[in-house]
């Protein structure tokens, strides 16, 4: 192999990660506005769902999104939720504080329109300390967020929430 193409190699090497990184902060700036939408929480499962009402804030600068919402459910009930994400490359990392107030740590990477992640809760929720958690773009104007849990009894997968999301 020549030097010519060693150097070109080495070139185009160095480039893929600053394209990945620029490719994830134009994806993360497409979420970037106020959401409103609709959707259901089961607090455990076995229980029933709760219909909510959500509002989300997504402020996205760089390589970083920042989410921070209420849900309302029960007519009364009012919850805060939040989460900062940051990319390094193409995997995810970051805090998720839910309800229950604790910091539950988030990692994963982004395929396609859907940001796919492990969620690993600051306590234990549903008899385990993990989850995964999806932020999904529909479209411009659309927003998904779903967290499934795994049932302690029966070892299959459930949907514990699933918020769908317009843009504002």
């Amino acid at each position: 192999m020549s030097c010519f193409a060693r150097l070109l190699l080495i070139l185009l090497f160095g480039l893929f990660p600053s394209l990945a990184a620029a490719d994830e902060s134009n994806f993360l700036q497409s979420l970037q506005g106020k959401w409103t939408g609709k959707g259901t929480v089961i607090r455990r499962i076995g229980t029933s769902p709760i219909n909510v009402a959500c509002t989300f804030a997504l402020a996205a600068a760089g390589p970083s999104l920042s989410m921070r919402g209420n849900c309302r459910g029960l007519l009364v009930v009012n919850r805060a939720i939040s989460a900062d994400l940051r990319v390094n490359g193409t995997r995810y990392s970051g805090v998720y504080v839910g309800p229950a107030g604790g910091r539950s740590g988030l990692s994963g990477k982004r395929q396609g329109n859907t940001i796919d992640l492990a969620v690993h809760w600051a306590q234990e929720v549903n008899g385990n300390r993990s989850a995964n958690m999806t932020i999904q773009q529909v479209g411009g104007n659309s927003l998904n967020l779903r967290t499934i849990d795994r049932d302690p009894t029966t070892g299959k997968s459930v949907v514990t929430s699933d918020i769908a999301l317009r843009r504002l």
